[in-house]
């Protein structure tokens, strides 16, 4: 699948070297909600080549090395290592379509005609006949989107958004523009600048590592210069 990109228009203030925001469509908007969904593990598995600051980082790293025979028999690195995504009605295509999204799979024993016993690990003993639950069950999923709803995902379109540097999220208007524009005391209008970005599975990755770390998080992904490191 070709990766998906996004475009958004960034008000830069050119003199203090800072974002001080974005205008931006529903797509962006869903990404940055979505991402609160996302297990720490799958955070970690996409940030694992990005700098990062704490202690995460090596926790996943001593899991990936655990010898398996330190593992309980019911237990798989992999289900920390790559955790399965929440299933919702709206996985965005954007930057994160390569991680986990398979969905969980449960099983049952070849006696058991009725689905009395199910199980999600293939070696559970089935408690009539005493046999593995080898047989895997259909897992069938409710409607990605409710009847009557068109776009999916989590806010509206035809609305433009305006993103903070901090990633605060607002509908757009001319007042909060202006109020913006007061809260940060901007005295030369000709110091601001309109600059239009691609965002795509690059910019996203950066996006989700600097929000753990930074107040500028529009900034530090659009305005450092590369390599530059957080503060």
């Amino acid at each position: 699948m070709a990766e998906s990109t996004l475009s958004l228009k960034l008000l830069v203030d050119t003199q203090g070297k800072r974002v001080l925001f974005a205008e931006a469509g529903k797509d962006f908007v869903d990404f940055l909600f979505h991402a609160l969904s996302l297990p720490v593990g799958t955070v970690i598995s996409l940030l694992t080549k990005q700098p990062m600051l704490g202690s995460l980082a090596n926790l996943f790293q001593s899991i990936e090395n655990l010898n398996d025979s330190y593992i309980q028999p019911n237990q798989t690195k992999n289900t920390l290592l790559n955790p399965v995504l929440p299933v919702t009605g709206y996985v965005p295509v954007l930057a994160l379509n390569d991680a986990p999204t398979t969905a969980k799979k449960f099983y049952r024993c070849t006696c058991n005609q009725y689905g009395s016993y199910i199980s999600d690990d293939p070696r559970t003993i089935c408690p009539h006949c005493k046999g593995k639950m080898t047989t895997n069950v259909s897992y069938v999923a409710p409607p990605a989107v409710e009847q009557g709803s068109i776009e999916g995902g989590f806010v509206k379109g035809m609305v433009t958004y305006m993103v903070m540097d901090d990633l605060g999220v607002m509908p757009l208007s001319t007042i909060s523009s202006i109020t913006l524009l007061n809260k940060f005391n901007v005295k030369d209008l000709n110091a601001l600048e309109e600059k239009v970005v691609k965002f795509g599975k690059n910019e996203a990755v950066k996006l989700l590592n600097a929000s753990l770390q930074s107040k500028q998080v529009l900034t530090d992904v659009f305005l450092k210069v590369k390599d530059e490191p957080y503060p």
